[in-house]
């Protein structure tokens, strides 16, 4: 597999023009579904098996669950800002430091998986009670320097749940599992 499949195995992200109640339905199923799909994927890994990479140099398995738990939680705050606030800026954070961080490396993913699923409990009862008003909130992103709406941003991670479950997969494919 090239370097730009094992990236992206499920292509890279990309944004549609218009979005419509049906795909927020979708995305909502996909961030809600994510936990027991991510639980299911690594319940019986070793400590070992979470070591495991989906790439040379990529991070391993115990680095992308307890990345999905960081960058969900970063969401869910910049979700209640925006929502609470008119066009807040954001503050942005180094993930791949966070990878590095002795939680990240060496921490077992339970602690992470329980945030996932009470993240995403949160995250998806606070959106299945947004106006269509809602979804047309936004952040600013001083990194990319342009305001983020919320519809745009929920159809953002569910996709990034999906490439990092991808990532997880193929790392176990490696294995044989």
């Amino acid at each position: 597999m090239d370097l730009e499949n094992l990236k992206y195995p499920i292509g890279r992200f990309k944004k549609p023009e218009i979005i419509t109640a049906d795909d927020i339905n979708n995305y909502i199923t996909e961030i809600r579904t994510l936990p027991v799909k991510l639980r299911k994927a690594v319940q019986n890994l070793s400590d070992e098996d979470l070591n495991l990479s989906y790439k040379p140099e990529g991070w391993n398995i115990r680095q992308l669950v307890h990345h999905l738990a960081d960058s969900h939680m970063n969401s869910l705050i910049r979700f209640k800002l925006a929502i609470t606030e008119d066009g807040p800026t954001i503050k942005p954070y180094f993930e791949s430091r966070w990878a590095e961080l002795a939680d990240s490396k060496s921490m077992p993913v339970e602690g992470a998986l329980k945030m996932i699923e009470g993240i995403h409990e949160r995250w998806i009862f606070l959106v299945q009670n947004f106006s269509e008003a809602d979804w047309q909130r936004t952040f600013f992103h001083p990194e990319s320097q342009r305001y983020n709406r919320l519809d745009d941003t929920l159809c953002l991670y569910a996709w990034h749940g999906k490439h990092h479950l991808a990532h997880v997969n193929l790392a176990l494919n490696e294995k044989g599992g």
